[in-house]
């Protein structure tokens, strides 16, 4: 059975896949690589169109099964989802394309942004190793949270027409309303205040 790719570690199934692939009939991985070379002809106006199927000879055939073949392996290697990705298309080539383009291409542009984020601190004349971002990074993320339990509300941005300013207001977590941080809320005061009165009597 080919391996079987269930929308993790592309990479690594892409190499064992084609290994197992060029294994069984090295023709069909020309196929998938260069494509499967569809029967034609030229009609009365000189245009090159597809072969009528009923028209094919043996070695159209061969070639139109060995595609099928290519074909029937991907789908039997891939899950439901990777499937509907891939179900459209007509030939094994169009589907090994259409997974390096979803896969490879996700990791190009996440190096992209690896590399865009280290140019940026190159820029400002200090060099860090990439453990060095990382912890940078999150340091910079764990101020970001103190801050926000320390005042305890979230900001919420609206934007409004152009040639409007922009308002920020924030929203309390206590009881969710506009204009005033948690420790502000007359809500939590009230519910301090009864705390203390229940207190008080108790004593």
């Amino acid at each position: 059975e080919p391996p079987f790719f269930d929308g993790n570690n592309y990479s690594h199934w892409k190499a064992k896949l084609t290994i197992f692939i060029q294994s069984i009939n090295y023709s069909m991985w020309d196929v998938i690589v260069d494509g499967p070379n569809f029967p034609t002809i030229r009609s009365e106006n000189g245009d090159v169109i597809s072969k009528p199927r009923n028209t094919y000879n043996d070695d159209d055939r061969g070639r139109i099964q060995k595609n099928t073949k290519a074909k029937h392996i991907i789908i039997c290697a891939i899950n439901s989802s990777e499937f509907n990705r891939v179900s459209s298309c007509t030939s094994a080539k169009e589907m090994w394309d259409r997974l390096e383009v979803t896969y490879e291409g996700r990791n190009q542009v996440k190096d992209a942004k690896i590399s865009m984020l280290v140019t940026t601190m190159q820029s400002l004349h200090k060099t860090y190793s990439n453990s060095e971002l990382v912890r940078k990074i999150l340091r910079k993320f764990k101020k970001f949270l103190a801050n926000k339990k320390k005042f305890g509300a979230k900001p919420n941005k609206k934007f409004h027409q152009k040639g409007e300013s922009r308002k920020e207001e924030v929203i309390c977590f206590e009881c969710n309303k506009s204009g005033h941080y948690k420790s502000d809320c007359p809500r939590l005061k009230k519910k301090e205040s009864m705390k203390k009165k229940k207190a008080m009597v108790a004593t």
